[in-house]
């Protein structure tokens, strides 16, 4: 697959970029080299091998789960700068 310039100029335009005219050549030639690399990327046989989650086997470190005092709500919201009905109140940002 290659990306022309006029392509690079779509996706640009689709992804709120302003490119100058002149370097839509370079970023065409950008958008080539990263789908040669995920076209390499999909050469590599990985049959059998399990997916990973670090390079360092390791497992996560987990917690009992046991249930603790909670019930502080009148503690937390002390510390808000405006609460209303037990929650936090925010000013309204979209209209």
């Amino acid at each position: 697959m290659s990306i022309e310039p006029e392509t690079a100029a779509r996706v640009a335009k689709l992804a709120r970029i302003k490119v100058a005219p002149e370097a839509l050549p370079a970023l065409a030639a950008e958008f080539n080299t990263i789908l040669g690399f995920i076209e390499q990327l999909n050469e590599v046989d990985v049959e059998g091998i399990e997916p990973m989650t670090s390079v360092t086997p390791m497992r996560l470190k987990r917690r009992a789960d046991v249930v603790n005092d909670g019930d502080r709500q009148a503690q937390i919201l002390k510390n808000a700068p405006d609460a209303r009905e037990g929650f936090f109140a925010v000013p309204k940002v979209v209209e």
